[in-house]
């Protein structure tokens, strides 16, 4: 008997039955992560179909459904349909035409097999009808699910030179999802490292961030160091470095905080400023990104000694970052709101100051005491200024 997908709540979307009738039954394949993810018993973010209608085909059957639909990829079959349940890619049967392990040409197929031997690994090649829930596997993907092993579709040193972002996946899956190693997989990507060097940046971050972003990805960063990949898009990361991002993980876990890429990040790089500057401008990352990782490389052990005061100055999320990267604990700042200071330069001005610097400097003053003493009432802020005015 064909393996059928377990019953799921987004299977049930009145909103992807509208889509299935609009495309026709046989035109529709439920593809990819929430195929993966309904096998694995996980939460399903995102829902992707395949089918071998062209784009144009594709639209037209949209807009007589009055589907809203954007073209987002169209160069390479992707119509985006923008569902109330949250949006879905359509994208057309595929094949590769050439690859020069940054981009491929490709050519649209009829047969759902080419379009599954284009893709990575096994598990992501999974199809499932959208009325009957028959899966089909082509390439063994359900038993590498069912062994938790990720795997190449065919050989791995060639998938890799058609794309060599697919080194990265690969160990993010692996981290994801993977408990038994593929021997080949890991030569490959080892052999391959290299390659990318010749990848755009932004692709780059992006991996890394989501990889470092994964519950418990340590092992597989681990791995990466020994077998010369971090060296290659991190070659500041050292041993020290790789037990930073352990306490880290360690500190996240018993402080019960979520996962972060940038905070896991700035642990794989020396406490330098100047090196996250170097990271983020390699990596390219966006300016907030920036900013943060190196707010985080500033860090030092006072951190630990006035968390609220570093929280007050630094923000909540910056402070709280700082800590983890000691391997502190974050009790003082659980359930704490930074407070707002109670003094304006207004009321010094009242008092008999000149509006100006002076104003200015004795606001910091008062301000950095009422920091120091732990964010007194008003009352003892204003002997604070009665004091500076003395």
């Amino acid at each position: 008997m064909d393996e059928l997908l377990p019953e799921a709540d987004w299977i049930k979307r009145s909103d992807l039955a509208a889509l299935v009738d609009a495309l026709g039954v046989e035109n529709v394949r439920w593809v990819g992560g929430a195929v993966r993810d309904t096998l694995l018993g996980s939460d399903v973010q995102d829902v992707d179909a395949a089918t071998p209608l062209v784009p144009s085909e594709v639209i037209a059957c949209l807009d007589a459904a009055k589907i809203r639909n954007v073209p987002t990829g169209i160069d390479h079959g992707t119509v985006t349909a923008v569902l109330p349940g949250g949006p879905v890619e359509i994208t057309t049967l595929r094949r590769d035409v050439s690859t020069d392990g940054r981009r491929a040409t490709i050519a649209f197929a009829d047969e759902w097999r080419d379009d599954a031997a284009r893709r990575d690994f096994t598990i992501n090649a999974l199809y499932t009808h959208p009325e009957t829930r028959e899966i089909l596997d082509f390439f063994g993907g359900l038993q590498d699910l069912a062994d938790r092993r990720v795997r190449f579709i065919g050989e791995a040193r060639e998938r890799i030179r058609e794309d060599h972002l697919r080194i990265l996946r690969y160990y993010r899956f692996q981290a994801r999802f993977g408990s038994e190693l593929d021997v080949q997989a890991e030569e490959a990507c080892a052999e391959l490292a290299e390659t990318l060097k010749g990848l755009s940046r932004e692709r780059v971050a992006k991996e890394l961030l989501q990889l470092l972003g994964l519950p418990a990805p340590y092992p597989t960063v681990e791995r990466m160091y020994e077998q010369g990949i971090i060296s290659v898009i991190l070659p500041e990361t050292g041993r020290p470095e790789l037990g930073v991002l352990k306490q880290v993980i360690s500190a996240e876990e018993e402080c019960q905080i979520a996962p972060e890429g940038l905070r896991r990040l700035a642990a794989l790089i020396p406490a330098s400023p100047e090196t996250a500057q170097t990271v983020a401008t390699r990596l390219r990352l966006s300016r907030s990104q920036r900013e943060h990782l190196i707010s985080l490389a500033k860090r030092d052990k006072a951190d630990l000694t006035n968390q609220r005061a570093l929280a007050y100055r630094q923000g909540m999320t910056r402070a709280i970052d700082r800590v983890l990267l000691h391997g502190g604990n974050i009790s003082p700042l659980r359930d704490w709101e930074p407070p707002q200071f109670p003094l304006k330069g207004g009321e010094i001005v009242q008092r008999g100051v000149d509006a100006g610097p002076e104003v200015a400097r004795i606001l910091q003053a008062v301000e950095a005491r009422w920091i120091e003493e732990g964010f007194p009432e008003r009352a003892r802020v204003v002997q604070f200024l009665d004091q500076e005015l003395g």
